[in-house]
């Protein structure tokens, strides 16, 4: 059988895994529904093998790359108990303080491609840092379904505050010159959003496909944004005529994209839902976006 590629494969398929990932269906019910498409010599395993994420063969900047300092570091959780463990990235060469980038995760704990979006903005001239909202659980279990689920313990808005210790941690650090944004993914999209809502001192904040906040509390960010959305990702995209409205009426300094045919998670280099094209356009616009506000 010919390797499997994105474009043999229906739609519906795709708004299944976004259902599933986001915990709309359980793995049963996910594999049921699955079952539908496997028809022409297509099996369920053959699926599920293909879209399921392949962090193996998708890391761009590895752990171990010359140009960097990438280590774990801990600070304290201000809400769920022990330390937070994080990813602190940054280039070996620097010689001055560098601006610093907070990295949120999807909703599954720190994985390797967020690991590796850290390393990448680190490569680009900024201290980083990717926190792990499952540490107090013990950490991202090495699989997003059991990330998944024990992300679902955890209550949002507590993780919300781990990650604005992130910001207080960072914009401390000797290495960093105070000037810190955020870029989040999916559930980071919406801790993205929820920063700038809270910190009136982040400089600047980049939700992916991120959950948007109320107009109340839209009203309260000072930070400019750098908005991206999936044409496709009809489930977050119903929010944002609201959030665009409370936007403008609050004068609020922001750009938005939306990248035609793409689905939800489209920058995540380690699932066939990722678009080269528009993971590479929207990340140019992210870094570009970065090295304007912080500074």
């Amino acid at each position: 059988m010919k390797k499997l590629r994105k474009e043999d494969i229906n739609q519906e398929v795709f708004d299944l895994y976004d259902d599933y990932a986001h915990n709309k269906l359980g793995r049963r019910q996910f594999i049921e529904k699955l079952s539908i498409y496997a028809i022409g010599g297509l099996t369920v395993p053959t699926l599920l093998s293909f879209i399921m994420p392949d962090y193996l063969n998708s890391i761009l900047v590895p752990a171990d790359d010359p140009r960097l300092y990438s280590d774990y570091i801990t600070y304290p959780s201000p809400k769920g108990g022990g330390d937070i463990k994080g990813l602190l990235s940054y280039p070996n060469d620097a010689e001055t303080q560098l601006p610093g980038i907070i990295v949120v995760h999807e909703n599954r704990g720190l994985n390797p491609y967020i690991e590796d979006v850290g390393r990448r903005a680190a490569v680009e001239g900024f201290i980083s840092l990717a926190p792990d909202a499952l540490s107090p659980l013990g950490g991202y279990p090495g699989n997003d379904d059991d990330g998944r689920t024990m992300q679902r313990q955890r209550d949002k808005n507590e993780m919300l505050e781990d990650f604005i210790a992130a910001f207080n941690f960072l914009k401390s650090h000797e290495k960093c010159n105070g000037y810190i944004g955020v870029v989040g993914f999916c559930f980071g999209g919406w801790i993205s959003n929820m920063m700038a809502v809270k910190l009136p001192d982040l400089k600047a904040a980049v939700p992916y496909y991120g959950r948007q906040p109320s107009a109340e509390e839209t009203s309260s960010i000072k930070a400019p944004l750098l908005i991206h959305y999936a044409e496709l990702d009809k489930r977050v995209n119903e929010g944002w005529a609201n959030y665009e409205t409370a936007l403008k009426n609050n004068g609020i300094d922001y750009q938005v994209h939306f990248y035609p045919g793409v689905n939800h998670g489209f920058h995540n280099n380690s699932t066939p839902r990722f678009d080269e094209a528009a993971a590479a356009l929207s990340w140019e616009r992210t870094i570009s976006f970065f090295k304007d506000k912080l500074k």
